[in-house]
């Protein structure tokens, strides 16, 4: 299965406290199709329906991580479907067995942690140049997180260093929010990003050297 960026990425959506039930149970939605989110996204009807089908056929429950966590497994999930509104997941949390997951299931019920993520590569997407937005129309589902906050995991500044550390290239709507994050404004991050790494993204898929494009980008923040 191949995946764009090899790059593993994170969205954030909150759930209701009557969602968390005292035996550890919870239900909520791991992704909301339609709404535009910060990174100029939407996820599309039918994004996760190949992803949700592999899950169910492998017989493993999807993983359920404390932020994002890959050592730090808490619980699972038992349903994985989509409804118009998005992806509806249902899931429990090992309370008696892991201590990191009595903790999580007290601070949900107190509503201090009160976000469910999910972890995801893209396999197909596509951009509108007039309004700027990525529409991502399959996933593949790898976790969905329970996390402190509804919004994104860390700042896109050092989101864009994990990615260029690992040798890949950041989305166009990534480099925009680190740009604004580095003390560029709107109009400016949209300049540069459409002009700059729009033209390394297209040379690295046409077959250029995606370390020159990498060599470039690393090149930028140490100028910043």
């Amino acid at each position: 299965m191949k995946h764009k960026n090899n790059v593993i990425q994170h969205k954030q959506f909150a759930f209701k406290t009557d969602s968390v039930n005292e035996d550890g149970t919870f239900s909520g939605y791991g992704s909301v199709f339609g709404n535009v989110d910060s990174y100029g996204e939407i996820v599309a009807p039918g994004a996760f329906k190949e992803s949700i089908a592999a899950i169910k056929a492998s017989g493993d429950p999807l993983p359920a991580l404390w932020q994002h966590r890959w050592a730090e497994p808490i619980g699972g999930y038992d349903l994985l479907e989509e409804d118009e509104r998005g992806l509806k997941v249902e899931g429990w949390l090992l309370t008696g067995q892991i201590p990191r997951a009595a903790e999580a299931h007290a601070l949900m019920k107190h509503r201090v942690v009160k976000g469910l993520s999910i972890g995801y590569y893209v396999l197909e997407d596509s951009w509108n140049e007039k309004d700027r937005i990525r529409t991502l129309t399959k996933l593949d589902l790898q976790e969905i997180s329970i996390v402190t906050f509804p919004a994104n995991v860390e700042a896109q500044v050092e989101s864009v260093k994990s990615i260029l550390a690992q040798g890949n290239l950041p989305t166009l709507s990534q480099f925009e929010d680190f740009l604004r994050e580095s003390g560029y404004s709107k109009s400016q991050a949209t300049i540069i990003a459409s002009k700059g790494l729009k033209e390394l993204l297209s040379r690295s898929e046409s077959g250029g050297k995606k370390s020159d494009a990498l060599t470039a980008l690393r090149n930028f923040q140490l100028s910043k």
